[in-house]
């Protein structure tokens, strides 16, 4: 799946990420300022979410509720090695039937036995974005 969009159309998007997931486990691969964590927070709030949606740079990983389940979304940017995820627990979470929407994923590429669904994020010019989602 492709979609070029303008930032006013992140919610449109969100929509059709998640009617297109194969599963609850979402990858963004993009530069920084790409729009990764705004179109995660969108996603939060499409999910059904209430919670307050920020970026989890510092603390790397936040939780938001759902009625019944959870979203848990990474920020690994400031991890410097698998090592790191492995300390604060990331495969309980990863084995969790929760969403996971994780920025930076590279860094933990290795511990990801589980199918994902992988979204790249490339700026077209000034407000223009071309997402790319494929199933792995």
């Amino acid at each position: 799946m492709e979609i070029s969009y303008e930032l006013n159309e992140v919610k449109q998007v969100a929509k059709q990420l998640i009617k297109n997931a194969k599963t609850k486990t979402l990858l963004f691969y993009g530069d920084m300022g790409v729009g990764k964590t705004t179109l995660i927070k969108t996603i939060v709030n499409v999910l059904g979410s209430s919670d307050e949606v920020s970026s989890p740079t510092f603390s790397i990983v936040n939780e938001y509720k759902l009625d019944d389940q959870k979203i848990y979304h990474f920020d690994l940017y400031r991890i410097s090695d698998v090592e790191e995820a492995y300390n604060f627990g990331i495969e309980d979470y990863l084995d969790s039937n929760n969403w996971k929407l994780i920025e930076w994923p590279e860094k933990i590429e290795s511990i990801l036995y589980n199918d994902y669904d992988k979204i790249t994020i490339e700026l077209n010019n000034k407000d223009n974005r071309i997402l790319k989602m494929n199933h792995s």
